[in-house]
């Protein structure tokens, strides 16, 4: 049967380690966002909208690691091909349009080319999460199919 290599167990310790440190950030962010853009030279007007801003967008990138978690659960499980996985990719998809649609309406107020390229990159995850779910669906009926033959 199929081994679990120390890549697995390392990229899950990776992901944790995201998670965390991303919900450490996300409740940061309100207290460092203030002297942050005062160091960066930005008036106290722009605080609130691009805490508001990091803050959603950093809150939908912990739901995509949160649901990379669940992935890896099954994988290391030894059974990564189930319909909670495709589940999980599609709402990794939509967390990512989201991301992409805060950005975007974030470029369409300050544009900035970081956040333009934030927008193509958080869409063609979405996608990309969108067109693996779709193989995950597949590979799942083929395994069920396969099971019931024998």
């Amino acid at each position: 049967m199929y081994q679990n290599s120390f890549v697995h167990y390392l990229t899950k310790i990776l992901v944790d380690i995201m998670f965390y440190s991303g919900i450490l950030s996300c409740l940061a962010m309100p207290f460092i966002m203030p002297s942050l853009t005062e160091r960066l030279g930005y008036g106290p007007d722009v605080v609130a909208p691009y805490t508001v801003i990091l803050l959603l967008s950093g809150l939908c990138a912990l739901y995509i690691v949160w649901q990379l978690k669940t992935i890896f659960k099954t994988l290391l499980g030894g059974n990564p091909f189930v319909e909670k996985n495709v589940g999980c990719l599609r709402r990794c998809a939509v967390a990512s349009f989201v991301i992409a649609i805060i950005f975007l309406v974030k470029t369409s107020i300050w544009f900035t080319i970081a956040s333009a390229i934030i927008v193509i990159m958080f869409a063609i995850l979405g996608l990309f999460c969108l067109t693996l779910k779709d193989v995950f669906k597949q590979a799942v009926a083929y395994k069920e199919e396969n099971d019931w033959t024998v």
